[in-house]
């Protein structure tokens, strides 16, 4: 029986995106409510300082999700997409907790720092597992003819995590005081996502493992065991074109995503005066706006192709970035539009992001294939971005950003140059014709 079949395949889809919207709330509430606990973890006579500070934690969780992305990746590809998906969630649930929980720096001084580092190091690591896991699961299980629509499911569902997150900070913002939200205000959005993470973790536990795992489960068996423990990073050292593919792609992407998806409410607070509920709330209805893009960007690229979607939302970005910069002012009203413009463009690249990979990966290396490189690009330049930013920003020079996006777009718009187009290819044939071409090899 099939694992889209039915009640199966609605169980499948409803784990999937649930776990992997918790999983982007845990992750995210992080940079919105930055501003507002950054006090309480470091010296809080320097506002700037402590935020700063703070945001350069956001990076260090960063630093962790190449790791995950290994550890995930080799259990995924070697032990099934499904455990490994429940293993992440369970530990950004955790994560989370931790950090609703923990001591004040003035309570118990630089070691609220230390927790913090802790937490946040653990969460990267789940992150870093759970994306490229996730991207595997929802590909293989998807029909070839509407990968791109099916795909957009991991943003789709990560961004609700997102909005989420967003919308809570907003309504608790409007409703406590700003004292309030210093005290204790900042904690809640922590424990509910590691409350709700159990029941994502439930769900995971439901799911089952794709056929196309299964079918090269399967033949690794028929092979023997020792001969499978060496198969993952031969198969990877026979592939280095698609690791460093996988990086060009990303770079452009994650600073992008990272700057108006994530971080522009809490940069337009701090650094462009905007009142900050307005701000939540514009954050809040950007990120509508980019649900409602995903799913047609999704079937677009099922009918016309991968490449042409992504050369599309690549200029659209490029001519843009400096007037959508200059339209963030000190008006919420503002933030919102400009979010909303590139987050548009922006959904064409993450709505058929996780078909692209899976497409251009053998089944035996599909998940750490993507995960490791991946992470690594996320991580050095996604991670820092906020910060980056921020802090050019603060020292005059907020252009020099809008600039190092673009560079970095360009370098993603020369890979997809370097791309086959994958538009409905079976994952199962590429399977069988990557093994059978190895071996004649």
């Amino acid at each position: 029986m099939s694992v889209t079949a039915g009640k199966d395949r609605r169980r499948t889809l409803f784990g999937l995106g649930a776990g992997n919207a918790m999983e982007w709330f845990d992750w995210n509430i992080y940079a919105t409510f930055a501003s507002f606990f950054a006090a309480q973890f470091f010296n809080a006579q320097d506002e700037v300082s402590a935020l700063l500070s703070t945001l350069a934690v956001f990076a260090v969780g960063f630093a962790a999700r190449p790791l995950g992305g290994l550890v995930f990746g080799w259990i995924a590809d070697r032990k099934g997409r499904q455990l490994s998906m429940t293993l992440t969630v369970a530990i950004a649930a955790g994560g989370s907790l931790v950090i609703g929980f923990s001591p004040t720096y003035g309570q118990i001084g630089v070691w609220a720092s230390v927790i913090l580092v802790v937490a946040r190091l653990a969460q990267g690591l789940a992150h870093g597992g759970e994306l490229p896991s996730a991207q595997t699961y929802i590909a293989e299980v998807a029909p070839p003819a509407r990968r791109g629509l099916w795909s957009s499911l991991i943003y789709f569902s990560g961004t609700c995590g997102v909005l989420a997150g967003t919308l809570l900070g907003a309504v608790l913002s409007g409703a406590l005081s700003h004292e309030q939200m210093l005290s204790y205000g900042w904690r809640i959005p922590f424990v509910l996502g590691g409350v709700f993470g159990i029941y994502s973790l439930y769900m995971r536990l439901r799911m089952r493992e794709t056929g196309v795992f299964l079918a090269e489960a399967a033949k690794d068996d028929a092979a023997g065991k020792k001969a499978e423990k060496g198969r993952i990073w031969q198969t990877i050292k026979q592939n280095p074109k698609l690791l460093v593919q996988v990086v060009g792609l990303t770079v452009g992407a994650t600073v992008i995503y990272y700057m108006w998806a994530v971080a522009a409410p809490s940069y337009a607070i701090t650094v462009r005066g905007v009142d900050p509920t307005g701000a939540l709330w514009a954050g809040v209805f950007a990120n509508v706006v980019f649900l409602i893009a995903l799913p047609l960007w999704g079937r677009l690229s099922d009918r016309i192709g991968r490449k042409p979607v992504l050369f599309i939302a690549i200029v659209g970005l490029l001519v843009l970035s400096f007037p959508l910069n200059a339209m963030v002012g000190d008006q919420a009203w503002q933030l919102f539009l400009a979010m909303s413009i590139a987050l548009v463009f922006m959904a064409g690249f993450s709505s058929i992001g996780p078909a692209v990979y899976a497409e251009i990966f053998p089944t035996r290396i599909r998940t750490i294939g993507v995960g490791v490189p991946y992470s690594i690009a996320v991580a050095s330049f996604g991670g820092t971005a906020p910060y980056l930013q921020t802090l050019l920003a603060k020292n005059g020079h907020p252009s020099l950003f809008v600039v190092y996006g673009m560079v970095l777009m360009v370098i993603s718009a020369l890979v997809v140059f370097t791309l086959p187009e994958t538009r409905g290819v079976d994952l199962r044939e590429k399977a069988d014709t990557e093994v059978e071409s190895k071996a004649v090899a």
